[in-house]
């Protein structure tokens, strides 16, 4: 079964790491695990964090075979530094949404609401790929927001809506599906200017390339597509 901290080995087999954007974790621990009894003796080891703490992670050395990112800015970045083996494959793209909790209490029908005052709004940090997104929208809308608490990964966003610390968060479309019932999305149409790409790659210092590359390739593939569709992410580019 693939793991979630990095640096778990199977017994007498190859094992794989994996550093993605906290997004994917449900769709690429599905993935994983496919990957894995399709490749007998191969493990695959996941960490999840937001992509510029992987980024960071990368960049200080942290032993990995793959990185997936929520943006291609903070892939540029990681390329930039010479740390990528090969040029990356967008996978996938995501889309904003505002997560309100069940019922939605404060009322928030669009973009426009979260600048209310009183709302207590959640977003992503700037420099991690739903805070960009959000920064990006904001701009083109001439929208001053004023969020409550600022996220370093799009997961603890989507946690402070569902524990009712928030009126609204700005997450992706595919965490408020994951969330099930325990958060209501409210679409906007001007997140359309802030489709996220997500790239993918092999990290130069792999051990393993060849595997990685066949996982980016299985990703890429009819089954991971077909996971990453069903968790509501849109097609890539590969």
């Amino acid at each position: 079964m693939a793991g979630t901290l990095a640096g778990c080995t199977g017994s007498g087999g190859s094992t794989l790491t994996v550093f993605a954007a906290a997004s994917l974790k449900g769709s690429f621990t599905e993935i994983a695990e496919r990957f894995e009894g399709e490749n007998p003796g191969t493990t695959v080891t996941l960490s999840f964090a937001g992509s510029a703490d992987l980024a960071a992670q990368v960049s200080q050395g942290a032993p990995a075979d793959v990185f997936a990112a929520a943006d291609a800015g903070t892939m540029e970045m990681v390329q930039d530094a010479g740390l990528v083996h090969g040029e990356p494959r967008v996978l996938a793209t995501n889309t904003l949404a505002i997560a309100v909790p069940a019922g939605n209490p404060a009322g928030i029908s669009s973009f426009a609401d979260l600048a209310r005052t009183g709302t207590k709004l959640v977003a992503c940090a700037r420099q991690v790929p739903c805070g960009a997104a959000a920064a990006r929208v904001a701009a083109s809308t001439g929208t001053a927001l004023s969020p409550v608490s600022e996220e370093n990964s799009v997961t603890d966003v989507l946690g402070k809506v569902i524990s009712g610390e928030a009126d609204a968060g700005l997450v992706y479309v595919t965490d408020v599906r994951s969330a099930g019932g325990r958060v209501e999305s409210v679409p906007f149409p001007e997140a359309a200017a802030a489709v996220n790409p997500y790239p993918a790659a092999v990290l130069a210092g792999s051990g393993n390339k060849a595997a990685a590359t066949k996982f980016l390739e299985f990703v890429a593939g009819p089954e991971g597509q077909e996971v990453l569709a069903a968790a509501g992410f849109g097609p890539g580019t590969t």
